[in-house]
């Protein structure tokens, strides 16, 4: 994708950055209330994490349809669309008196984020040249990255003076701001070319991604060895491989898959998803084992969270600034072994652990998690070149919001399995339950320094003079 010209790009991405900030706020924003809401809504622990697993799951459905779209209805279109959508679900979920209620209301909202999220990354490519993708990228991070790790904190503090729904009407606000903007200034980025609809593929991804997250999500409250969730990741897996087959077959795929052939990118992808779950099973786990294990009112839950999310902030606004410095090897590495040592701290917490300590370990991953996302999303995009650059953000963003929710899923599952294992009971059986999901954030972080080890100290992938032909064929060209 070439990039377009512009007098001032960061106001055409500033309504679209606002609407991704809340979006990715929406993420997180309810952990801190879910202990709330399984008493007031008279839910358990495995069905209340599905206004977080179900907000993830339609995310999912709908990011592999987002590089479609593109090529059917302008920039503008669906971005205004997606922040009126937005909107709307906010609504539901603030009026919302039942859970049934509130979980439609969060789905809606999750299709406006799946259509939002991959057109800040398509946006910003074709928008800034990429000498300048660096630091642009850091500007996202703060989207990406600061908002879920702010979103219990901003909760925190709304449910010490105010109810849970007041959340949701906190969003409406910013969204309108983001709507107005958009109107005046977005402009648009994507040709529009109109291809035949493969109505097979788009079933073949719904089930797949939705099989998976669906899978996960009930093995939380009803165990990995129950049929109905061993049948959801079959189905799962099973559509998911035909639907990659389908895509390396079409002449015109929904989702390009050749994207992971460029090696990479391949390795940039699985680094923003492990990243991305480090952060949603730690930010789902954290805010519960305040309240739950340590006994601390909801309020100072959020005050407590809050020094994390500002290391965050400041580290996703720089981190990006790094990588046009310094590339994206030792970033990663350094990011993904800071995350391990605040992970192993969780571990050896109790129920009289100091909040010190737990904060420590918060402000820790805080600075792992944003170190190593911007620099891994970026070398992965700048890996691309042609047909599937479009494609690349959205296969990102994709995989990055299905582990995202199977992380939240199977953080829940150990939860429960800890809990049920150990031989106390009350706030002692949960803390163990609590190590139980850690340890998952642990492996996680182990997984991700590993990857971090394939990263080249490239900023950008060498020319080849091959480049050009594959490109016009839309064949990758790994440069490593």
């Amino acid at each position: 994708m070439k990039s377009k010209s512009s007098t001032n790009p960061t106001l055409i991405m500033i309504g679209l950055l606002l609407g991704g900030f809340v979006a990715m706020l929406s993420e997180t924003a309810l952990n801190i209330a879910l202990p709330q809401l399984e008493q007031q809504l008279h839910v358990n622990t495995g069905t209340i994490q599905w206004l977080v697993t179900g907000y993830l799951l339609m995310v999912g459905i709908v990011l592999p349809l987002s590089s479609m779209l593109t090529k059917h209805f302008t920039t503008r279109q669906i971005i205004i669309f997606a922040l009126s959508d937005f909107m709307v679900g906010a609504v539901i979920s603030a009026l919302s008196s039942s859970f049934a209620q509130l979980l439609i209301g969060r789905m809606i909202q999750g299709i406006a984020t799946g259509l939002l999220l991959p057109l800040i990354f398509i946006v910003l490519l074709a928008i800034y040249p990429p000498e300048k993708r660096g630091s642009a990228m850091g500007l996202v991070g703060l989207v990406i990255m600061f908002a879920p790790a702010i979103g219990p904190t901003l909760a925190g503090i709304i449910l010490g003076a105010l109810s849970w729904q007041w959340i949701f009407w906190l969003f409406v606000p910013l969204l309108a701001i983001a709507l107005i903007i958009t109107i005046f200034f977005m402009q648009n980025v994507s040709e529009l070319t109109k291809p035949k609809v493969d109505v097979l593929s788009i079933i073949l991804s719904s089930l797949g991604f939705g099989g998976l997250v669906v899978g996960a999500s009930l093995a939380g409250d009803k165990g990995w060895g129950n049929p109905l969730v061993i049948g959801a990741l079959v189905v799962g897996i099973v559509c998911l491989a035909f639907y990659a087959y389908r895509q390396l077959h079409l002449d015109a795929p929904i989702l390009n898959l050749r994207a992971f052939g460029f090696k990479k990118f391949s390795v940039g992808t699985a680094l923003v998803m492990t990243d991305f779950g480090i952060i949603m099973s730690s930010m789902y786990l954290l805010p519960m084992y305040w309240q739950k294990g340590l006994m601390v009112p909801v309020a100072l839950t959020g005050v407590l969270l809050l020094p994390g999310g500002i290391v965050n902030a400041i580290v996703s606004a720089t981190a990006g600034r790094l990588f046009d410095d310094y590339g994206a090897k030792y970033l990663t590495r350094i990011g993904f072994a800071i995350t391990f040592v605040g992970a192993l701290m969780l571990i050896f917490v109790t129920t009289h652990t100091a909040y010190w300590y737990v904060v420590l370990a918060h402000v820790l991953l805080m600075i792992g998690a944003p170190l190593a996302m911007s620099p891994a999303q970026t070398y992965g995009l700048n890996a691309l070149r042609g047909p599937v650059a479009a494609d690349g953000s959205t296969i990102l963003n994709t995989l990055q919001q299905i582990l995202g929710a199977l992380a939240t899923a199977i953080a829940t599952s150990l939860l429960g399995i800890g809990q049920s294992t150990s031989n106390a009971g009350g706030a002692t059986a949960f803390v163990h339950g609590v190590h139980y999901g850690f340890w998952f954030t642990l492996a996680l972080s182990v997984l991700g320094f590993c990857l971090s080890m394939m990263v080249t100290n490239q900023k950008e992938p060498a020319e080849d003079p091959l480049a050009h032909d594959a490109e016009s064929a839309g064949q990758p060209v790994d440069n490593n």
